[in-house]
């Protein structure tokens, strides 16, 4: 059984040997030496010899831990100024003015800037149906596409059941 797997190894050598035979290389002409000149391959970064299609795939070569290798993204409407940029959910109720036009609600944001809000101004994600003096109605947008809703009204009342505890 040795002497076998010997006997296979030297013949693929030999093998090896005799497939791959090294003769030297024609020597070129002084004269075709001097007139080409001697080429160096530039080296290639993996950028000049492959691009990637992703035709809606993920792009495999992207970390997975930066999500996309995003530097910063912003979210939808951050580049809005004022109510405009701000969710639904953010919005907190401060307060609700009596004006001639009719009723003004003051909401706060998440970085405790105060707005004035009135009927029909819009939202990031809605538009505010109705001032009431009890707080703020608004039509939020539903974004998921499995949903027969695309809107549901949110209410944002002044003061909430959980204050008064």
């Amino acid at each position: 059984m040795r002497t076998l797997a010997l006997s296979l190894v030297v013949l693929g050598v030999t093998a090896v040997a005799v497939a791959a035979p090294q003769t030297p290389a024609p020597a070129a002409s002084p004269a075709a030496q001097a007139a080409a000149p001697a080429q160096v391959p530039a080296a290639l970064s993996p950028a000049d010899t492959f691009t990637y299609n992703p035709d809606g795939r993920r792009d495999p070569f992207v970390s997975l831990l930066t999500k996309g290798g995003e530097r910063h993204v912003p979210r939808p409407g951050q580049d809005l100024e004022g109510v405009a940029g701000l969710a639904v959910e953010e919005l907190t109720v401060r307060g609700i003015v009596s004006s001639p036009s009719g009723l003004v609600a003051m909401v706060q944001s998440p970085d405790r800037k105060t707005y004035l809000v009135r009927q029909n101004d819009k939202l990031l994600d809605g538009i505010v149906k109705s001032v009431t003096a009890e707080g703020l109605v608004i039509l939020q947008e539903v974004n998921d596409p499995l949903s027969l809703v695309k809107q549901k009204e949110v209410r944002k009342m002044l003061h909430s059941n959980e204050e008064g505890k």
